[in-house]
């Protein structure tokens, strides 16, 4: 753990305090209600995880006494072996109440659109597109959560030329935010007769799913075209119109659904991953203008720069976000990508440790 967040505690009781009353004033709005109510649970669950460890370090100071005047060995032991197990829970209080004064990204908890597309390799970018799908969908059902394929635009060998998953669950966007960007893959092409080594490139991008309340959408800024379904599915597939593709007049955005078999369900999808992609583009935006944390992450910024390379050859898997290097590939191609989401999950609590500003 890094360096220890100096808190003024007194500043939080205060705002607690100031907040319980405003909350119970008449002449506030339900919506300013809602956001001082979701305050207040913030501030109330810091106070709670404080009291926590006061009763932990209070709990340590009494086994330290005890300890001090026992002179029977097997007793000493068994003092030591509880010193160990709270001074264990001290540290784990002390980082859960620094994660929750650092300012998360507010979309941390969404459930995410995850688009994958072929870039620099031809046929061979197509089927590493294809293999990264194949890997965020075990990856995604390993946690729990729940995986569809939205839309995709097959090869004839297997690969795809473009796919996008819908990814439901608790803390989607939060763990898979840090995939966007370049993945580069090294590998000897199954076309590849002599052997010989390729690289090769698929794009990533990640968007958290938009709420109603994130943006607005004007009806008559939207060109709905509907046409057959591709792909496997069954018999139903290319027996109905079903299939829907919806472009964003102003902003040019095009997307597209044939994942359900209702025409209904597909455009409520598509539109929800329009409004996604409108609220990523506007997130970016804001990202821009205030925020030097991401440029910090990032480095330049650049969506070309590449954040991984997956070295088959070698077994060899490297994040170039933190410096992460596995000889585990074959693992991480199988979904098994824990080491390296958490990694770069601490990575970014370190950097944003470093930035805080405690927002009370």
């Amino acid at each position: 753990m890094g360096h220890q967040m100096h808190v003024e505690w007194s500043l939080f009781l205060a705002k607690k305090n100031e907040l319980e009353n405003q909350i119970v004033k008449h002449n506030i709005s339900s919506a300013e209600r809602i956001g001082l109510q979701k305050k207040l649970a913030k501030i109330s669950k810091l106070l709670a995880l404080k009291e926590e460890l006061d009763s932990l370090n209070a709990s340590l100071d009494a086994v330290k006494k005890d300890l001090a005047s026992i002179d029977d060995v097997q007793m000493q032991e068994l003092f030591l072996e509880e010193l160990h197990a709270l001074e264990k829970s001290i540290c784990l209080k002390q980082e859960q109440i620094e994660e929750s004064l650092i300012p998360a990204d507010e979309h941390d908890n969404r459930s995410v659109f995850l688009e994958v597309r072929a870039s620099a390799g031809g046929q061979e970018a197509a089927l590493f597109a294809s293999d990264l799908i194949k890997m965020y969908t075990s990856y995604a059902l390993q946690k729990g959560w729940k995986v569809s394929l939205v839309d995709e635009s097959p090869t004839d060998l297997g690969g795809i030329r473009a796919a996008v998953l819908h990814i439901e669950g608790n803390n989607v966007f939060g763990h898979l935010k840090f995939e966007a960007g370049v993945h580069r893959v090294q590998r000897v092409p199954k076309t590849e007769t002599a052997g010989r080594v390729h690289t090769s490139t698929a794009t990533v991008a990640v968007l958290p799913e938009a709420e109603e309340v994130d943006v607005t959408i004007n009806p008559a800024d939207l060109r709905i075209d509907v046409y057959r379904a591709s792909g496997a599915g069954g018999q139903h597939v290319n027996t109905t119109d079903s299939a829907v593709r919806i472009t964003h007049i102003p902003s040019g955005v095009v997307v597209a659904c044939q994942d359900e078999r209702s025409q209904h369900k597909n455009k409520a999808k598509a539109l929800k991953m329009l409004q996604s992609r409108i609220l990523a583009f506007e997130k970016e935006k804001h990202t821009q203008e205030i925020d030097m944390q991401r440029k910090e992450m990032v480095g330049s910024g650049q969506r070309a720069e590449k954040i991984r390379t997956y070295n088959f050859p070698q077994n060899r898997i490297t994040d170039h976000q933190i410096d992460l290097t596995l000889k585990k590939l074959d693992y991480v191609m199988a979904g098994d990508m824990e080491d390296i989401i958490d990694a770069l999950r601490k990575a970014d609590l370190e950097r944003r440790k470093k930035y805080a500003v405690l927002d009370i």
